[in-house]
Formats: structure tokens, C-alpha cells, sequence
């Protein structure tokens, strides 16, 4: 095997591991043995657990974000939502040990490679296109931020309680998804308040 095989077997076997136990609870030795070397050959590559975490990560983030920017080509705002629930969604089906890495525990001290890192690159894509709609229908733009990462949040919930129990198929979620999204979004009180605070 020559050192980029081995490379990608360890990554393949790191990725697998770390979905099924978490960082945390997986060690250099569980890696070096499934995967038939020494502990120093993972050394070599990843110069440790963390360095082989970070690959993986960096691999599954990539992945995610490809296919979720891929999907946000539609011209009307709902098909857009559309597009990126479907891609999102199908990323988890075809995905599962890598979407259960990102929301697993994380050794990283940074937002950099973790779930939240993640869900705020993918919010700040969804962002530009609610501010274009709030601008339409003079609401403060500014708040745009809140509501991408609001629907990208529940989006992320909903993808790993789906992939958990596996039902309904990806196009009923996707479509109930987008059902509270944009219905939600087309009543939207310009100026919300709260029911306890309006009866003081």
C-alpha cells in the first residue's frame, strides 16, 4: 500500500470510528488496529488522533457546503429553500458517519471544523436571500442574520432526528421543512412582540 492509500484507509477508518464513538472515546491504538498497522504509522500521517479528527472534519464540512451552495441556484426564494433542504437532507442519507462526526463531541477549541462553524457558513449563504426578500417587504434586513440561522438550526435538528429514525422519505421531510419556512416567513409580523410582555 503506498502512502496515499494508506493515508485515505486512515482517514476511511478514522471517519467510521469517530461516527460510531465519538473523539473522545476513540483512541490511536482502536484506529492503528482496525486498520492492521502500528501506532506509529497513524504518527506519521495525522501526527496524532486530533491531526486524523481535523482531516476528517475539514473532509465532511467541504462535502456539506459543495452541496448545499450547488443547490442554492434557483431564481424564486422557495425553490431556493427547497434546493437547499433536498441537498442538505441527501447529504446526511448518502453521509451518515459524517454528518454523526459533525455533531458529535469536538475536540477543537476554535469554531473552526465544528457543527456550529458549519451551520453559520451555511446561514450566512441563506442570509443574502432573506435580505433581498425583507427588503421587499420592509422588514429590517438587518435581522436577516437571526432568521437564516434560525432555519438553518432547525434544518440541522431535524436532519438528525431524520437520520436516526429514518422516515419519512427525503422529499415528505424536505417538503414539511420548507412548509414551516416559508409559510412562517410569508407571516411575519414587521414588528413582533411578546403575548407576556404586551400584557404588562
Amino acid at each position: 500500500m503506498s502512502g496515499q492509500e494508506r493515508r485515505e484507509q486512515l482517514i476511511d477508518v478514522g471517519r467510521s470510528m469517530f461516527a460510531q464513538k465519538g473523539f473522545q472515546a476513540t483512541s490511536i491504538e482502536e484506529i492503528a488496529q482496525r486498520a492492521k498497522i502500528t501506532k506509529p504509522l497513524v504518527y506519521e500521517h495525522f501526527g496524532g488522533k486530533q491531526g486524523l479528527y481535523a482531516v476528517v472534519v475539514d473532509r465532511e464540512v467541504k462535502a456539506l457546503l459543495d452541496r448545499i451552495t450547488d443547490g442554492l441556484d434557483a431564481e424564486h426564494p422557495r425553490l431556493m429553500l427547497e434546493q437547499a433542504a433536498l441537498a442538505f437532507l441527501g447529504y446526511i442519507q448518502d453521509n451518515p458517519e459524517g454528518f454523526r462526526v459533525l455533531v458529535r463531541d469536538s475536540p477543537v477549541t476554535g469554531t473552526a471544523g465544528t457543527l456550529a462553524s458549519v451551520i453559520d457558513d451555511v446561514a450566512s449563504q441563506v442570509e443574502y436571500i432573506l435580505v433581498e426578500e425583507f427588503s421587499k417587504r420592509e422588514f429590517d434586513d438587518k435581522l436577516a442574520p437571526l432568521y437564516s440561522r434560525a432555519l438553518v438550526g432547525m434544518t440541522v435538528q431535524v436532519g438528525g432526528w431524520w437520520m436516526d429514525v429514518g422516515k419519512p422519505p427525503i422529499e415528505v421531510v424536505a417538503a414539511h421543512l420548507v412548509n414551516v419556512a416559508w409559510n412562517g416567513l410569508s407571516k411575519l409580523d414587521v414588528a413582533p412582540g411578546l403575548a407576556t410582555m404586551s400584557e404588562k
